[in-house]
């Protein structure tokens, strides 16, 4: 543990002690007392040191020093120590003087001092003398508290953190509750000093004025200490005491996708008329990382609704309705977030203009440069490919980077100039086996884009001999050895990619799909797909995998309902051609048709969706 103590203002004696070493230079070119002696007096200069006393006369108010000589001399002699490299004698000074004059603030710096000579038992004597001292000083006891619990003794910090909370003014002691599940460091002891909060705590549960903050801070710590049972039943309690805590839903955010309890806090949470756009917005991001993309934009839709000035809750909404081939409505979401972050540049007052130039520069820079990237991709599947360059000239700081070549490549390669390209992601610099990794994936992808199935498999033998048992490229070769109708060398690359990577979903999925797709060992087709999913729950890719497989096995309800689900979290193209020909299958013609119509406008060219039309015979 750490704790950066400023230096204190009134300074200690020590009678035994001679006058100051004045040998040697300091590295500034002053002798070392005379350095030290600026640390003191830069010290004086400061507020909290100074006395005010009136003035006698006309003149202005005098600010005197409250030092008297024996303390000055103390606290001259302790940081000089200190700056010589003697921790401990400059300690034993300043704790000395800090026992003389009864001061927090000496009292502190000795504390500081021991901890910064990694004397954790010197730093807990002065806190045991401190606190005898003035026992009604807060800042002793929260000292104590935090030395205690970051040395592992949490029983022991049971008393100077009900101390705490005692001292503190009532209408501030909510925040100091909050404060204590700071204390729970995660680790091997962590459950101890969860236990120790929690007990500490229980009054305060019962009061009006504390009973949400203490079931936060409860909750907050057992949390850190991985019991997230406990921590999300203190939640719901805490939650049902005050709808509108915010921390109630930062615990179900924390936990979102491993509870059910955790989504229904945060579901209750932005129900509430307080709910923060900024919350909402990385509930979005979690909606969006478990792939349930309808309902991150419908999030990020609401906030909008809320707060259309909030310019992120624009990006996401622009990133979202790409992923769901919303090109045209994306276009115009991240256009508006350039707009809302122009805006906000230029209402800066004039005295405010260098230090927003700062801060654009180093935080809104990147934000900036996703949107142009997924303003040229939208631009790029648009077909309009001189907006597409216009935003990536646009990019700024490194327009250089992987990110941006890949895109500029990709832009050639849907103009005809493909082997441009290739050329241009393979000039991209290579220094580690990421690199090298993702010049190869590049590569590949303008291959598959442009159904050069056999190219690309090249690419990636070429890599995997380069690299070998890379665990993604290999899948890659796999998929493309499908291409090729290579099934046996497909099984083979995707059980080696599962013998080096057991928690490798997609080759689970993979195999799985590829062996129901053509109508083999459908019940093995069936457990692969099924290990997929328990590794990544929710997943609509592997959902309709499993649907397929129901279908082929004849199952046609249970496919139905897991493809509409699969579906209606994310409406690709190959989910509604399986969908659609499920519904086709019942005589749902109708559904169907419009399905697949949607799919064509989205991809005219899906190789899953024509082969499904081809073969029933069904023209659009």
């Amino acid at each position: 543990m750490r704790l950066s103590v400023s230096p204190s203002c009134t300074a200690p004696s020590n009678r035994h002690i001679g006058p100051p070493h004045q040998s040697g230079i300091d590295k500034t070119g002053l002798p070392r007392w005379l350095a030290s002696a600026s640390i003191v007096l830069a010290v004086l200069a400061t507020p909290a040191c100074a006395q005010v006393r009136p003035a006698t006369g006309p003149q202005a108010t005098v600010n005197n020093s409250a030092l008297d000589a024996e303390t000055f001399y103390q606290l001259f002699i302790s940081e000089l120590e200190l700056r010589r490299g003697e921790p401990g004698i400059a300690y034993q000074v300043m704790l000395d003087a800090a026992r003389r004059t009864r001061d927090d603030r000496l009292y502190k710096r000795a504390v500081d001092m021991a901890i910064g000579g990694r004397a954790p038992e010197q730093a807990l004597a002065a806190l045991k003398q401190w606190r005898q001292t003035l026992p009604k000083s807060r800042m002793a006891a929260e000292l104590q508290a935090q030395v205690l619990m970051a040395l592992g003794r949490p029983q022991d910090a049971r008393e100077p953190m009900r101390a705490l909370i005692e001292l503190t003014p009532a209408a501030d002691r909510a925040r100091t509750i909050s404060a204590l599940a700071g204390l729970v460091v995660r680790g091997d002891k962590a459950a101890a000093a969860a236990g120790a909060v929690d007990e500490v705590l229980k009054p305060w549960k019962d009061q009006g004025a504390t009973r949400a903050s203490a079931l936060l801070a409860s909750s907050r710590a057992w949390l850190a200490a991985a019991d997230n049972g406990r921590a999300l039943t203190l939640a719901q309690e805490a939650q049902r005491v005050e709808p509108g805590a915010e921390t109630a839903a930062l615990v179900g955010l924390e936990l979102f996708g491993q509870d059910p309890r955790a989504e229904q806090l945060v579901q209750a949470y932005v129900k509430t008329p307080q709910a923060s756009a900024p919350l909402r917005l990385i509930h979005a991001r979690r909606l969006t990382a478990a792939q349930r993309y309808p309902e991150a934009l419908a999030t990020a839709q609401a906030i909008i609704a809320k707060e259309p000035e909030f310019a992120p809750a624009w990006l996401m909404q622009g990133a979202l309705q790409i992923e769901l081939a919303q090109t045209e409505a994306a276009r115009g979401s991240l256009t508006r977030f350039l707009e809302l972050k122009d805006k906000a540049v230029a209402a800066d007052d004039d005295e405010d203009v260098e230090e927003t130039a700062a801060t654009h520069q180093a935080g809104d820079e990147q934000e900036r440069n996703q949107a142009y990237l997924m303003l040229a991709q939208a631009s790029e599947q648009l077909k309009d490919y001189a907006a597409a360059q216009q935003w990536l000239e646009r990019l700024g700081n490194n327009p250089s980077s992987s990110a941006v070549v890949l895109r500029r490549a990709s832009l050639l390669a849907r103009q005809g100039k493909l082997d441009d390209a290739r050329a241009l992601v393979r000039a991209l610099p290579e220094q580690t086996a990421d690199d090298r990794r993702a010049k190869v994936m590049g590569e590949t992808q303008l291959l598959r884009d442009a159904r050069q199935w056999q190219a690309a498999y090249e690419v990636l033998v070429a890599a995997n001999g380069a690299l070998p048992d890379d665990p993604d490229l290999l899948y890659e070769q796999a998929l493309l050895a499908e291409k090729l109708l290579r099934f046996d060398e497909m099984e083979q690359l995707l059980r080696r990619v599962i013998a080096i990577k057991p928690d490798q979903q997609h080759a689970y999925n993979a195999l799985g799909y590829s062996l129901a797709d053509r109508g083999l060992r459908l019940a093995e087709a069936r457990q692969l797909v099924a290990k997929a999913l328990e590794l990544a729950p929710g997943d609509p890719f592997i959902t309709d995998s499993l649907g397929w497989i129901e279908f082929r096995m004849g199952r046609v309800q249970e496919a139905l309902v897991l493809l509409r689900g699969a579906y209606g979290q994310r409406p690709d193209v190959e989910i509604g051609a399986h969908l659609g020909e499920v519904l086709w299958s019942l005589g749902q013609h109708d559904e169907a048709r419009q399905i697949w119509r949607a799919g064509q406008e989205r991809d005219a060219n899906n190789e899953v969706l024509a082969e499904t039309l081809a073969r029933l015979k069904v023209r659009l």
